[in-house]
């Protein structure tokens, strides 16, 4: 079950018309039963397939690096980048926000380094709009204990998960220290809404990071890629789609990393 006290700093972030429910599973479900269904894409169903929960690690998520080429991060080498590019060691990084969460694998890192950085009050929500992978993040949240010099912690005391929509995200505006969406821009419909909800969120001061696609080579080689997975429901992002983004909302440090067909972006918001 969902530690109380991160469940309730969780819904103090909500808007206040934010409908909230606590579900067994100790997920908090925000989704609006009058919007209906979420809209998906083949790709974004296949994340609601509950047995994909339990292999997502293994067998999802090395597609992607695959897709990335050889010369392309590992899943290490992509933590390491999100420590730096979150600012997790910075003083005032104490709320993430990991959008499309999934099972809660990179979730749950986050709030593993924010214990190393000794951040004893930090708080990692995870956002997905799949109940297997929530399912899924949460037990596997209720069962991770870390100990260190200053004893055992459970990871369930800084870790909280929400059922909901990316494309509106409950939070208010500037709520959270940092926010990040690893490998799931590409999967899910209007992903420029997403990703404008992530500056929406964050504070002043700030950090975001995402990693997702991105069309390499010749426009007629990138041009005919991203028309061949389009029937699949991904999206193959243009080199400038992001940081245009976050140019033009002001952000500092902007910085783009690509490895193979796969890009990192970062940003500080003033």
């Amino acid at each position: 079950m969902a530690d109380a006290r991160a469940v309730d700093r969780t819904r103090s972030l909500f808007r206040p018309d934010t409908p909230s429910t606590l579900r067994a599973d100790g997920v908090l479900d925000v989704r609006r039963p009058e919007n209906g269904p979420t809209e998906s894409r083949a790709a974004q169903r296949l994340m609601r397939f509950g047995p994909l929960a339990s292999i997502y690690e293994r067998a999802w998520r090395p597609l992607f690096r695959l897709w990335m080429g050889v010369s392309g991060p590992t899943v290490d080498v992509e933590r390491t980048f999100a420590v730096r590019d979150l600012g997790l060691v910075d003083d005032g990084t104490r709320v993430v926000l990991d959008v499309a969460c999934g099972p809660g694998n990179f979730t749950r890192f986050l709030a593993d380094s924010l214990a190393d950085a000794g951040r004893r009050d930090a708080l990692v929500i995870g956002l997905d709009d799949s109940e297997p992978m929530l399912a899924r993040a949460a037990s596997d949240t209720v069962r991770t204990v870390r100990t260190d010099s200053t004893g055992s912690t459970d990871l369930a005391d800084h870790v909280a998960y929400v059922l909901g929509d990316a494309r509106e995200l409950p939070f208010e505006d500037g709520s959270v220290d940092a926010v990040c969406c690893y490998a799931a821009l590409y999967l899910v419909p209007e992903p420029m809404r997403v990703f404008a909800e992530l500056v929406r969120v964050l504070r002043p001061g700030g950090r975001l990071a995402v990693m997702t696609t991105v069309r390499r080579g010749p426009a007629v080689v990138a041009d005919a890629m991203a028309t061949a997975v389009r029937p699949s429901g991904l999206t193959v992002f243009g080199a400038d789609d992001f940081t245009d983004v976050l140019h033009r909302a002001g952000f500092e440090a902007v910085e783009q990393r690509i490895h193979g067909a796969a890009q990192f972006v970062t940003g500080r918001k003033r």
